[in-house]
């Protein structure tokens, strides 16, 4: 008899916030049976795309697939989803090595019942089919989501960005040090307020009392 090919909670009372602990599932995907838990201990991008075959969904896993060494540097794994079955995400991967001449190196999900879907509540229960999903979810080492983004059917998401995004969670994840607007590596850092009213009175202080910086040590 085969096997169910997911297995995840059927509802979500509502949709996943930054702190939430990400659902688990198993699927299948093309690279075997997979359980989301499996990657723990290393940071994960898991993103959704609404459908094989389609254009912006196309250009996104050319760029990643390009950028998937990038994403190893950083100690990031990625991981993708659609509604679409395991047999049409393998001849897609397959006419994008063909057509691009590039490897989708990571694996891709299944999700025919949209299960997956649901349990992350990109789609509500009434939802036929799968076109609010390009979602994307930044899942730490411990499983908790630490920041995620939706985009609609039409705008294609910035690999670049991702992978900033997930080297400035990294860098912040300790509490010692913040990002500032548009951070990239080496860039100057912010440290966290300690207590701003005594930090505003004490002998001495200056107008930046409230924004002060730091060097990059690139730990």
């Amino acid at each position: 008899m085969e096997k169910e090919p997911t297995s995840a909670p059927t509802t979500a009372a509502r949709a996943l916030r930054v702190g939430d602990l990400a659902p688990v599932f198993q699927a299948r995907s093309t690279g075997g049976d997979i359980r989301l838990d499996q990657f723990r201990g290393r940071w994960l991008i898991f993103f959704s795309h609404p459908a094989d075959f389609t254009p912006v969904c196309t250009s996104e896993f050319v760029a990643l697939a390009r950028a998937a060494p990038r994403f190893e540097e950083v100690g990031c794994a990625l991981l993708g989803l659609s509604v679409d079955s395991l047999y049409s995400h393998l001849a897609w991967v397959r006419a994008i090595r063909d057509l691009f001449g590039v490897t989708v190196p990571f694996p891709i999900v299944e999700d025919p019942t949209m299960t997956i879907g649901r349990a992350y509540g990109m789609l509500d229960e009434t939802a036929r089919d799968s076109s609010a999903m390009r979602a994307t979810y930044y899942i730490d080492p411990e499983g908790i989501v630490r920041a995620l983004t939706w985009y609609p059917l039409t705008v294609g998401r910035s690999v670049e960005e991702m992978l900033r995004l997930v080297t400035a969670l990294k860098k912040a994840a300790s509490g010692e040090v913040m990002t500032p607007e548009g951070w990239t590596p080496g860039g100057e850092l912010l440290l966290p307020p300690t207590n701003a009213a005594e930090d505003a009175l004490a002998p001495g202080a200056t107008d930046s009392w409230f924004y002060r910086t730091c060097k990059d040590s690139g730990k």
